[in-house]
């Protein structure tokens, strides 16, 4: 028999285009009786499997192979047991067989991470089923009602892609692994029918993402699950048939239907000559691979009950897939994708760095070369410092080089199944490299410095560039050749320093909450890329910033944290132990620049040297900026003030007095007539001057922004009762949320800008050229 052919093509999914290889030319035909009573006879069979006849009924209703499937469970003399898959667990051995079934047929289980979780939706009761003592590879789900089923269904299914999803892999590749179900019968407290299914235990993620693809890149979470609880169970199930036909019937003949629907515009799709993405939808999710548990067999002295075993021998292959097999952290999935690019970019042989250096940079950044071995290393005069501080210099010089820098990318985005990696990706691999010396005693901050280095580390425009480490022992005599231009002096203090701030916790990821925070709880004047930070403090014109650098660098050591770097629990912590002062007993601190002290070190009334902060890091290397956004208090324009909770925008205090709303609105008015001419109004003429259609849209603009402050307190009012589970907004609609958001501030804030111009007498000169240069 020949086999089909299957066809490629590319399809648009999103903004992406992606190639969905391997779509078979027709779907599986519909299950008959005859396949049905197939499967029944040879499960029944076989003595190893004990199920109900309905579940073997729900079995065969699911596959698309039912012969193949009775091949497996059929008895022979040499295999009295037949071919099934076996799997010896704690306490059992369990019996499976292998095929592929209707995506439709599937309904999510229970997850053992839902257990520890607060959920909108509880899970049903379980119950374990016997059949003469022996136990079945069934369990029993006991809802409330049909409804409780829908919801919880749709909560899981919910949830599940609200963290995760695999929708374009699985529109290109199909799902490619085994979901490992099961029967159970499904009951229901309020006295409605019982049926069975299948259930998926395992690939519950692979099982939503599955009906993500089937419903289309622009449906969200929601709509996904929505469309799979209405497939499945229809919107009519609850009702009676006609000679009263059982629910199991009605469900399946209601599945059956949906399938068809979807098997004649598949046949509708596919014979265009270029098929669109929805033929690539159904091929891709039509059928899925699954492993499916058909018998149990309790280990002898097994202490449970047998209606407890197959239950727990199930939760033994989950443990053994999610527990025991943990996934790697992001850190380690880093240094296995670096290590890994850097040894294929020496395999290859095509990089301009000679093999020799490449096997000593690899044995640099996988610890295989010690610290101590450094001046040996790189034997240059003046050779550098065996510190764990300058292996961090020369391993970000060497893995920067734009000879090497590119091919690294190359290599990393090909293990990752990436399709590009910027600066701030490439960074990210670097920092579990960079941190090898000193991870075990900055272990309380490791999650800091590595947020930095995702959010770019120390990788300046400048230090990505062509320079050479300048060796010193002492990190403050840069400073003077920096100031005067020499580029290898400025990129040197630019990464030791770099690395000592971000190692220390003194420079993080510039988060939005930073803004609020006071100065000694890490707070900083402005946000901007640890990156962009570090370029602006090596300016060589920024003589602040060189030396908050050189003396970051020269005061860092990796066998502890600086007391301005802990919380006051860590650091009561670590004081008992005797790991606050480090091996050398001296206190150690990074401490604030003043460049009028013989030391550059800036002191109080009594002497004490000043503790530097995040604040003054980010303040010295845009001293200008900061000094925008948090003017001196005799300043005119004053930094943006938080609306108040009801909507309205709070009073604005000036240099000259107060402006109240009104007097806010007078002027907003003034300016929309000056600029708008009479164009401000909505469709059609209106008579009107500008300035009252101004006032019209100005309530409208409060009204809508007090509407959306009232939903959003009742989104924040719902999400304990929508649970932990999923979030009570999507992170999707949360990003485009927040860009509007962010949008509607900026224009506020444009006219409030404005309107402060206007009645200030100290700028109507620069106002009135504003005017001109706009054509007014």
């Amino acid at each position: 028999m020949a086999l089909p052919v299957p066809r490629s093509f590319s399809v648009q999914w999103g903004s992406e285009s992606v190639l969905v290889s391997n779509v078979d030319p027709g779907l599986p035909s519909p299950t008959t009786d005859a396949d049905l009573a197939t499967v029944v006879t040879a499960g029944r069979s076989n003595p190893a499997a004990l199920l109900p006849e309905a579940a073997w009924q729900a079995i065969a209703r699911a596959t698309t192979s039912p012969d193949a499937v009775a091949v497996q469970l059929r008895p022979t003399p040499a295999e009295p047991t037949g071919l099934l898959m076996v799997e010896n667990v704690d306490g059992a051995t369990l019996r499976s067989v292998v095929t592929r079934v209707h995506l439709s047929e599937l309904l999510p289980g229970i997850q053992p991470r839902t257990g520890m979780e607060v959920m909108e939706t509880p899970d049903p009761q379980v119950q374990g089923v016997t059949d003469g003592g022996r136990p079945c590879a069934s369990v029993r789900y006991r809802y409330e009602d049909l409804e409780h089923l829908r919801n919880h269904m749709w909560q899981t299914l919910h949830g599940t892609l609200s963290l995760n999803s695999y929708g374009p892999s699985i529109l290109a590749r199909k799902v490619t692994r085994n979901l490992i179900t099961h029967p159970v019968e499904i009951t229901f407290d309020d006295g409605t029918e019982s049926f069975h299914a299948l259930v998926v235990r395992d690939g519950i993620t692979r099982l939503a993402s599955a009906w993500e693809v089937l419903a289309g890149p622009d449906a969200e979470a929601a709509d996904v699950a929505q469309l799979a609880v209405d497939s499945l169970f229809g919107k009519t199930a609850a009702a009676s048939g006609p000679g009263g036909e059982p629910l199991e019937r009605r469900l399946a003949a209601g599945r059956e239907k949906w399938r068809r629907r979807l098997r004649e515009e598949f046949a509708r799709e596919i014979a265009a000559p270029e098929p669109g993405p929805r033929a690539a939808q159904i091929a891709q999710t039509y059928v899925v691979p699954a492993q499916i548990a058909v018998g149990a067999e309790g280990h002898p002295g097994h202490l449970l009950a047998a209606e407890d075993i197959f239950d727990d021998a199930i939760r033994s292959v989950l443990a053994s897939v999610h527990v025991e097999f943990k996934q790697w952290d992001t850190a380690a999935q880093n240094v296995e994708v670096a290590t890994r690019a850097l040894k294929r970019v020496i395999q290859l042989g095509d990089s301009l760095v000679p093999k020799d250096d490449l096997q000593t940079i690899y044995g640099l950044a996988v610890g295989r070369i010690p610290v101590e071995e450094l001046p040996r290393v790189f034997d240059e005069e003046p050779a550098p410092p065996g510190t764990a501080l300058w292996r961090a210099v020369y391993l970000v010089h060497a893995l920067t080089r734009p000879e090497l820098l590119e091919p690294l990318k190359d290599q990393a985005k090909a293990i990752k199944g990436g399709k590009r990696m910027g600066l701030k990706g490439f960074a990210e691999l670097l920092g579990p490299l960079i941190d090898l010396p000193w991870r075990a005693h900055k272990k309380h901050v490791t999650k800091q410095a590595r947020n930095a280095w995702n959010n770019g580390g120390v990788l300046t425009s400048d230090v990505i560039q062509e320079w050479e480490p300048r060796p010193t022992d002492d990190f403050t005599a840069l400073v003077g050749p920096a100031m005067a231009g020499d580029i290898d002096a400025r990129c040197t203090l630019a990464v030791a320093g770099g690395v000592a701030l971000i190692a220390d916790k003194l420079l993080t990821r510039n988060v939005g909450s930073a803004l609020m925070a006071a100065k000694e709880k890490g707070g900083v004047p402005f946000r901007a890329d640890v990156n962009q930070v570090i370029e602006d403090l090596s300016q060589e014109h920024n003589e602040v910033g060189l030396w908050t650098l050189a003396l970051a660098a020269e005061r860092f050591r990796g066998d502890s944290l600086p007391e301005n770097a802990v919380t006051m629990r860590q650091l009561v912590h670590k004081q008992r132990t005797g790991g606050a002062t480090g091996s050398g007993g001296a206190p150690y601190a990074h401490l604030k620049v003043d460049l009028s002290a013989p030391d550059r070190i800036e002191r109080d009334d009594d002497g004490v040297p000043v503790l530097l902060h995040q604040w003054d890091v980010v303040w010295a290397s845009n001293p200008d900026r900061a000094r925008k956004a948090h003017p001196p208090r005799s300043a005119l324009i004053p930094p943006p003030r938080p609306a108040s909770s009801d909507g309205a925008r709070t009073t604005e205090q000036h240099g000259e007095g107060t402006a109240g709303t009104a007097g806010a609105d007078g002027a907003d008015g003034e300016l929309s007539g000056a600029r708008a001419g009479g164009a401000a109004g909505g469709p059609g003429p209106d008579p009107r001057p500008a300035s009252r259609r101004a006032a019209d849209y100005r309530q409208v603009l409060k009204a809508n922004v007090t509407a959306a402050r009232d939903a959003l307190d009742q989104l924040l009012m719902l999400d304990p009762e929508v649970g932990s589970h999923t979030p009570v907004v999507p992170q999707s609609t949360l990003d485009v949320l927040l860009e509007q958001l962010v949008s509607l501030q900026a224009d506020v804030e444009n006219l409030r800008r404005k309107t402060a111009r206007a009645d200030d007498p100290a700028v109507e000169q620069d106002a009135d050229e504003e005017a001109v240069e706009a054509g007014v």
